[in-house]
């Protein structure tokens, strides 16, 4: 019969390592030598009679034998913090915390505004936001780094349990300086815009491909574009007038009520996005549920 004397330390130093691919990575996460590291994981092989990483110049990869034990481990850690926290956290919500994963793009007109009400009706509950890719989000909460994503669509994921509900329907436009150079009274199309510096979204980015689509499907073909990651520099490129920008509306409401941008509207309708809530319902604690459910208006 199998007996079992089971390490948690081993275990918490073997998730690591795998997660980060990388002994020194794993060691300054876990303020433990290198050496203590390999020991570890060493002991760990030796306890299961089997090799659970590749070791090369490039630091370490986890072997079949590994890729089957880290899914395993991996639960039962996300299953141990989530019992912590619901232990830690309390019903009156004196104390706890809330991580939410969200593109700065998102964060800068959806999500501060709920953070705000929350924060000052429950000061003591410790609010992280992080602004990753979608990809790096979904890692993220995977590995029960954030308690929840607000993302736009498409959200593509394997995830076990994942849940994803829409949130709010938003729309994009073209906005120009309304001190520009460029002579927007005399835009009336996307053939018009083609003729004329373009501030954009990066290739590849859910909001540029619906727009290349379009630009495609009306055989329109760009020469005159800047690429820019954020919305936050596109903002800052347009204030610059280094062109017509293509952005989400809500990113700058305040500019266009304000006078200082002006939308360009056209004729051809442009893409939609949807923002999402999405999350996996049995790592969600107290507090982040108490937040979706009151300040989101979802129920879980």
């Amino acid at each position: 019969m199998y007996k079992s004397n089971v390490n948690l330390n081993n275990y918490k130093i073997f998730y690591e390592v795998a997660i980060s691919g990388s002994i020194t990575h794993a060691s300054d996460k876990l303020f433990l030598t290198q050496s203590a590291i390999s020991k570890s994981i060493k002991k760990l092989e030796s306890d299961l009679n089997t090799n659970l990483f590749y070791r090369n110049s490039k630091g370490v990869k986890l072997t079949e034998k590994g890729e089957e034990l880290l899914y395993y481990v991996e639960k039962a850690f996300n299953s141990l913090i989530t019992a912590e926290r619901t232990i830690v956290e309390s019903e009156s919500l004196d104390r706890g915390k809330i991580s939410i994963g969200v593109p700065s793009q998102i964060g800068s007109f959806y999500i501060f505004q709920n953070v705000a009400k929350f924060h000052m009706k429950y000061p003591k509950i410790e609010i992280t936001i992080i602004s990753k890719s979608t990809k790096e989000l979904l890692n993220l909460l995977e590995r029960h780094e954030i308690d929840f994503i607000i993302d736009t669509s498409p959200i593509l994921s394997n995830l076990d349990n994942i849940v994803i509900k829409p949130l709010k329907c938003v729309r994009n436009c073209f906005v120009v300086n309304s001190n520009s150079h460029i002579k927007y009274n005399r835009i009336h199309s996307l053939c018009d815009i083609s003729k004329y510096p373009l501030v954009l979204p990066i290739s590849g980015t859910n909001n540029r491909k619906e727009l290349d689509i379009i630009f495609n499907k009306n055989n329109i073909v760009l020469d005159n574009v800047i690429n820019i990651h954020t919305s936050e520099m596109i903002v800052g490129a347009i204030k610059k007038d280094l062109g017509i920008g293509y952005i989400i509306y809500d990113v700058v409401k305040d500019n266009i009520e304000s006078g200082e941008f002006k939308v360009i509207d056209i004729k051809e309708d442009l893409p939609k996005i949807t923002i999402n809530l999405v999350y996996i319902k049995k790592y969600l604690t107290i507090a982040p549920k108490f937040f979706i459910e009151n300040y989101l208006k979802i129920h879980i």
